[in-house]
C-alpha cells in the first residue's frame, strides 16, 4: 500500500466511500445528506493536508487528512479525519493512514492531537487508544446512533 498526499483527481475515487460512510450516520457528526460539493470542501480543504492510501493496482482504498485543531496561540495542536473504503476494511488500512498522519504531524511541527468528535460505538476507538490516545471526556447523548440510539462522543487526546 501506497500513502501520499491527494490531489484533485483523487476527489472522485474518495466521494463514493465518502458518502457511504457519511450517509450511513454510525461514525461521522457530519450531515448524512452532505452534497458532494460540500462533502469535497469539508474534506479536500485547502487548509487541510490531506492524504491517500492506495492499494497495490493504484486504487484508493482510504483518505485522511491533518489540520490544525485551533488558531492562533494554539495552532500547534493537531486534528485528523480519517475514512477507509467499508469494502477493503481489516486490512489495516485505517492503522497504516493513522501512524502516517501522526507522523507528519510531529514533522509538521505540531505538539499533539485531539479528536472532537468520536462516536464512542466507533470501532476506531479501540485503534485510537491502541496508538496512545486517551479519551478526555464524552459528551453523553449527543449523538443519534441508527442502531444504538443515543450515544456519547468521546473527545481524544494523544501529545505527540
Amino acid at each position: 500500500m501506497l500513502i501520499r498526499e491527494a490531489t484533485a483527481a483523487d476527489w472522485p475515487h474518495i466521494w463514493p466511500f465518502w458518502h457511504r460512510i457519511v450517509a450511513a450516520a454510525e461514525t461521522y457528526a457530519w450531515d448524512p445528506d452532505t452534497t458532494e460539493d460540500a462533502a469535497r470542501t469539508l474534506w479536500m480543504n485547502p487548509a487541510k493536508r490531506v492524504y491517500v492510501a492506495q492499494d497495490d493496482d493504484g486504487t484508493v482504498i482510504g483518505s485522511a487528512y491533518l489540520t490544525a485543531n485551533y488558531s492562533g496561540p494554539a495552532a500547534r495542536i493537531a486534528n485528523a479525519g480519517f475514512m477507509v473504503d467499508p469494502d477493503q476494511a481489516g486490512r489495516g488500512i485505517g492503522r497504516a493512514l493513522a501512524e502516517h498522519i501522526l507522523t507528519e504531524a510531529k514533522a509538521h511541527g505540531y505538539r499533539a492531537m485531539v479528536f472532537n468528535a468520536v462516536v464512542e460505538t466507533n470501532p476506531a476507538v479501540q485503534l485510537w487508544t491502541s496508538l496512545g490516545f486517551t479519551i478526555l471526556g464524552t459528551v453523553p447523548d449527543a449523538f443519534d446512533h441508527p442502531q444504538h440510539g443515543r450515544v456519547g462522543l468521546h473527545i481524544m487526546h494523544k501529545t505527540l
